[in-house]
């Protein structure tokens, strides 16, 4: 018999106690990060900078992802109604082929954003590397982040444990068999988020130099 419990422990048990964890771990997070959320842009208040996180342009099937789309809308809207001075577009620029940054600053430059409004963080690899860069390389004390809710709650948790002022804005979330499959990708995102927090005390890929946003005397 004892084999039989083994096989019960291994094959019932441990997979419970794991799914509980993600679910409640990812419960956690969202509750946290709840009333630091927008959902409509008449309700922020300006910040001087915003911040984009970053996704692939392109879905699989080589058409736009909506989630990117609408995240540069979002940002967009804000810029429009004089929300935020700055965006920085932070995201992964791993490969000379593939650079979130350049994509996001040449559509948000197509709509309308001057330029020089714009800052390009290549090295946004991950949520947690954008929220560190924006405190510890681009010098920021508040910023208004620009994603979708679920990733919007993982990075305002970021954000506060290294006491970033940050309130996220809410970019429309896309309704798509992928839109679900990112959802599901996001409770393991969130058991990373917390190992690299309180276990892996993680560090960026890169810091580097400091590269203030604002000028010395903008607050």
């Amino acid at each position: 018999m004892k084999w039989l419990k083994k096989i019960f422990i291994s094959s019932v048990i441990l997979p419970g106690i794991f799914l509980l964890a993600l679910f409640l771990n990812y419960n956690f997070v969202s509750e946290e990060a709840a009333s630091k959320i927008v959902y409509h842009i008449d309700s922020l208040q300006p910040v001087k900078v915003g911040l984009v996180l970053g996704t692939s342009k392109y879905s699989v099937s080589g058409t736009i992802n909506s989630f990117y789309k609408n995240r540069i809308d979002a940002a967009l809207q804000l810029y429009e109604a004089g929300k935020v001075d700055y965006l920085i577009v932070s995201g992964d620029n791993r490969h000379a082929s593939y650079n979130e940054p350049r994509f996001m600053m040449q559509d948000l430059i197509e709509a309308g954003v001057p330029a020089d409004r714009i800052v390009q963080d290549y090295a946004g690899f991950r949520t947690f590397d954008s929220m560190v860069r924006a405190k510890k390389v681009f010098m920021l004390d508040s910023v208004i982040l620009i994603s979708q809710v679920f990733h919007l709650e993982r990075a305002l948790f970021i954000a506060q444990r290294y006491n970033l002022k940050a309130i996220g804005f809410a970019a429309d979330f896309p309704d798509s068999e992928a839109a679900f499959k990112v959802v599901v990708r996001e409770y393991f995102a969130r058991i990373r988020m917390m190992l690299d927090l309180y276990i892996l005390k993680t560090e960026p890929h890169f810091l580097g130099e400091e590269i203030p946003v604002l000028p010395n005397d903008s607050v």
